[in-house]
């Protein structure tokens, strides 16, 4: 490797090294200033409260990563808890055939947006977006109430604790951990993933190559499908029931947890990791507001758009260096 390839992969890294930076600083920050923040069931809580949304976030990362953009990932997790609570509670549905629908549901709906996107060419914003009103708007023709879920499966896995010593996580963060580490592997360690790089790379230049950019963009945002449908899996053991107002704004936290992960927007380098400590700098946020008290949740809205601020100013500046 020459200097200069070592320089461009260590100014790549630079966005990643930020978060960890900033995800320790904020940690001990809360350590020294509240009683019982240090602690490592406080970590894990980020995981267990934040299962869903790294599942999300996830699957976002593939779309990011090929210079797209999915704003339907928030209404296509409240429609999954939505026909999750229809199906179990209102028609005795088993939750092992409901569940798999939902993941079906999800994908499929996924690659039909990749699929039109690309045949089409049309912006990946207008295509989602559509997407988001048309998931939204299903959620309603089933109810407009709250459908709660007593099933004792669901009740099962909200409530059970796997023990790791003295502390303990959540069925949902094993399988979020699960995703994360699949993701990584087919990102990182196969052909699939290397077509995705090149895509948001660019995508002439992928044509070019003859690599399969069809395919791979139809794929990518079915992935991303079945990742919200999990992540709405999820949020259903979590919260224990269907609403169409679930996981609104979720499609914006996800994009924040990818950029400030390091993930570019217009494509072409990021990592998996660093999705990771985005979505644990979120969740962080979220819970030194909380240990403060006195501040409104409305504040992590704040803090949140002044981060992505900062990133995506950061971004700009290495991708400007790199030319």
């Amino acid at each position: 490797m020459n200097a200069n390839a070592l320089l461009a992969r260590v100014r790549g890294q630079i966005p990643l090294l930020v978060t960890s930076v900033l995800l320790v600083s904020m940690f001990t920050a809360g350590s020294v200033q509240y009683d019982g923040f240090f602690s490592g069931q406080v970590l894990l809580n980020l995981l267990i409260d934040n299962a869903f949304l790294l599942v999300v976030a996830v699957g976002m990362t593939f779309v990011v990563l090929t210079g797209g953009i999915d704003l339907s990932v928030g209404a296509v997790v409240a429609l999954s808890t939505m026909v999750s609570a229809w199906l179990v509670e209102q028609h005795g549905w088993p939750p092992l055939l409901v569940i798999p629908l939902v993941l079906l549901m999800g994908t499929a709906g996924g690659w039909v947006m990749g699929w039109v996107i690309h045949t089409f060419e049309i912006q990946p914003f207008i295509v989602t977006l559509a997407g988001m009103f048309l998931a939204r708007g299903l959620c309603y023709t089933i109810s407009i109430e709250s459908i709660s879920i007593t099933d004792p499966s669901y009740t099962a896995m909200a409530q059970t604790r796997i023990p790791l010593g003295d502390l303990f996580i959540s069925p949902s963060v094993l399988i979020a951990l699960l995703v994360v580490a699949a993701a990584f592997v087919v990102l990182h360690y196969t052909r699939f993933g290397r077509n995705v790089y090149a895509l948001g790379g660019s995508e002439q230049s992928a044509l070019l190559m003859g690599l399969p950019v069809a395919r791979t963009k139809t794929t990518v945002y079915a992935i991303s499908g079945f990742c919200s449908a999990l992540g709405g899996v999820l949020l259903t053991f979590y919260m224990l029931s269907g609403y169409g107002l679930h996981a609104v704004g979720l499609e914006l936290d996800a994009i924040a947890a990818v950029v400030i992960g390091g993930t570019l927007l217009t494509g072409g380098s990021g990592y998996l990791l660093g999705t990771l400590l985005g979505v644990l700098v979120l969740g962080l946020i979220q819970t030194i507001i909380s240990f403060q008290g006195t501040l409104s949740s409305w504040w992590t809205r704040i803090v949140i758009g002044g981060l992505l601020f900062v990133f995506i100013v950061l971004q700009r500046l290495i991708t400007a260096r790199r030319r």
